[in-house]
């Protein structure tokens, strides 16, 4: 194995000006020899994969040095991407369990020829990151496996660690793995026959499908085939979400996520995020549920990130702004049977959306804490194709199903007709107030007025800094005591996991969205029906004065 710490040129065994360099490497037929690929006999490139990787040896960790053995959900993993009709495979998985290390034994397979009985000449494999730092992990593995095969074998490989990381392999009508970072320009005019997209999740937008789009669009050229791998990314309008969610066709999917709502450290949950645990790679299941304890004692970021990174939930990350944390917000949520009856007055909280914008109203019960949440949206477009849009998948279908969101008017929702319907929901019990926007107060005289709520007390509040940060820390500590109990509801959920404040130098908070895209509608409506429950709860109460006779 030659190694070039420059941008010198590194002459090959088989090529170069010494013609006598042929012979010595074991050149039949001026096709340089590679061990490993006399002991592949698989027909397909996945079993030829399977096969490959199964020669190599671990190259660090606790089984360095030991054979590499594929475990059952790589198998499957790796059956899949190389499937004929299969152009990008992805792999969604918790951290420390190995995805990295498989991309790279790939990037070795392909590098040598051996996913092919006839491979291409001048294979080109592509390393992909967010940043050269980042994707030199991948490369490193790249190495490390070099670095255990037979010397013979090594000496076909030139290793270039400059300015540029890069692999070239002088047999088998040669290849070249190099790395790149999340630069478009940087891949425009190549024709990788794989690329490898590491922790795609983590990717700047803009640059980051840039570049996807520049790599994608050149495997075309020669057939070749893209690994996509990551944790799951913190919200749904992520693009590793959308191949997910919406995978477009030649894809194959496997995704190891867990479903929501349950304990951080639920172990048979722990374990779908983490199949590599029961068979010796990466974590062992101890190890998580000790973490996921230790986090949730912490809780904040600590939680959140062992969420995202661990368990492979679509939890941000973003704990510093955001109104409440998945967490936070889950402790609220009980069965609907254990919900508190609807005793007491009611307050409601009204979000009035604008043109093709969601209209949400939250019902909250101060005395018993009961909260409950309804959005509306106009008829056009339709909720699916309002949920590709704003990159939510199916998301709106599955809440209109669930009877949390419904559709009213054609492109906008008529706000007298809407609020009267509104009122409907509490099944014959008028509402003691009702809470919304200050900027939208001639709107809401209208829909009063046309619902039939002349009479009913209205409480104006603004969205700015100084009313939201009031209603803002009423809300969180409302939440925190306990005194905020909701059904499981897909609407709030996913409000509050778009929501997230904006700080003024004072400290004072304002509710807004995370992406724009987000809907937070319900979010805010909850936080300004809860604020005024609480004001209403800590307002002294009134005593009849004694009468003298």
């Amino acid at each position: 194995m030659k190694k070039d710490s420059g941008n010198a040129v590194a002459y090959l065994p088989g090529f170069g000006p010494n013609a006598d360099d042929s012979a010595r490497s074991g050149d039949r037929g001026g096709t340089v020899v590679f061990s490993l690929l006399e002991k592949i006999r698989g027909k397909t490139p996945g079993m030829r994969a399977c096969q490959f990787l199964a020669l190599l040896r671990i190259p660090e960790g606790k089984k360095a040095g030991k054979p590499l053995k594929l475990a059952k959900f790589q198998k499957s993993f790796v059956k899949g991407t190389f499937r004929p009709d299969v152009m990008v495979g992805v792999l969604s998985i918790g951290r420390g369990n190995a995805k990295t290390a498989l991309a790279a034994g790939l990037s070795l397979a392909e590098l040598v020829g051996a996913l092919e009985e006839a491979p291409q000449p001048k294979r080109e494999i592509i390393f992909a990151a967010r940043n050269r730092d980042q994707a030199k992990i991948a490369f490193q593995f790249l190495v490390g496996y070099i670095e255990g095969l037979p010397q013979a074998d090594q000496d076909l490989f030139a290793i270039r660690r400059g300015s540029k990381l890069e692999v070239e392999f002088a047999g088998n009508g040669g290849g070249l793995a190099r790395v790149i970072a999340a630069d478009g320009k940087s891949v425009l005019g190549g024709a990788p026959t794989l690329a490898i997209l590491d922790e795609r999740a983590a990717w700047e937008r803009e640059k980051g499908d840039s570049l996807e789009n520049a790599i994608l669009s050149g495997l075309g050229k020669r057939d070749g085939r893209a690994i996509i791998i990551s944790t799951s990314a913190p919200d749904d309008a992520n693009t590793f979400s959308r191949w997910l969610d919406e995978p477009p066709p030649g894809t194959f999917i496997q995704e190891h996520r867990p479903p929501m709502g349950l304990p951080a450290d639920d172990l048979e949950s722990l374990l779908i995020a983490n199949p590599g645990a029961v068979e010796g790679i990466g974590s062992t299941p101890d190890w998580l549920e000790a973490q996921a304890r230790r986090a949730i004692a912490r809780g904040g970021s600590a939680l959140s990130s062992f969420r995202n990174l661990n368990r492979n939930e679509r939890v941000s990350t973003e704990d510093r702004s955001v109104l409440v944390t998945v967490d936070e917000w889950m402790a609220a949520e009980v069965d609907p049977d254990q919900l508190p009856p609807r005793d007491g007055p009611c307050v409601l909280g009204i979000d009035l959306g604008g043109s093709r914008s969601m209209s949400a109203a939250a019902f909250y019960w101060p005395e018993t804490g009961r909260l409950e949440a309804i959005g509306t949206f106009p008829a056009f477009p339709a909720l699916a194709d309002r949920g590709a849009a704003d990159g939510v998948s199916d998301r709106y279908v599955q809440m209109n199903a669930r009877g949390e969101l419904s559709v009213m008017g054609e492109n906008t929702v008529p706000p007298g007709r809407w609020l009267a319907e509104v009122v409907k929901h509490l099944d014959g019990q008028n509402p003691a107030c009702i809470v919304g926007d200050r900027f939208r107060h001639a709107e809401f005289l209208e829909a009063m007025q046309g619902a039939g709520l002349a009479r009913v007390p209205f409480i104006w509040r603004g969205f700015g800094w100084k009313d939201s940060a009031e209603d803002i820390e009423r809300f969180r500590r409302a939440l925190f005591d306990a005194q905020v109990k909701v059904a499981p509801s897909m609407l709030l959920r996913f409000a509050f996991a778009d929501a997230i404040t904006l700080v003024d130098p004072a400290g004072n908070h304002k509710l807004a969205k995370a992406r724009s895209l987000g809907r937070i509608d319900a979010a805010a409506a909850a936080v300004i029906a809860v604020a005024q429950g609480a004001r209403m709860q800590a307002a002294p109460q009134k005593k009849a004065r004694a009468l003298w006779s």
